[in-house]
């Protein structure tokens, strides 16, 4: 690589990801935040919690930054995994539309409703 000064392919710097793996790939790491945040919650629970959830939700939403982040994050991630689940048992109702064109548009409306429909729900 010294010698001829070129990179190992497919390199970081020049391979781009289609958008139908990074779609995927965003759909795992959703599915796993969700799971992350639920275990957190239970086990704030089970160390010392009041029995609800309620007082952990009511103390997050009194923090200026942490609240509207904290909604974002969280309603993006269940939005983005729910619909992407939506759009799977579509495909599975009708194959005909799995094409790659049809990939790559469907993971553009899922991204874009998904931050759009989050963005609303924060600001309420």
């Amino acid at each position: 690589m010294k010698r001829t000064g070129r990179p190992v392919s497919p390199h970081v710097t020049i391979y781009a990801f289609p958008v139908a793996a990074i779609s995927s790939i965003t759909n795992r790491v959703t599915g796993c935040a969700l799971s992350g945040v639920c275990a957190g919650i239970g086990l704030v629970e089970l160390a010392g919690g009041s029995g609800t959830s309620l007082s952990l939700m009511q103390d997050i939403g009194t923090m200026s930054l942490i609240a509207p982040v904290s909604k974002f994050g969280l309603s993006f991630c269940f939005l983005y995994h729910y619909l992407g689940g939506v759009r799977h048992l579509w495909w599975d109702g009708s194959p005909d539309k799995l094409t790659n064109e049809g990939v790559e548009k469907s993971s553009y409306v899922l991204l874009g409703a998904s931050t759009l429909l989050s963005a609303g729900l924060t600001l309420m």
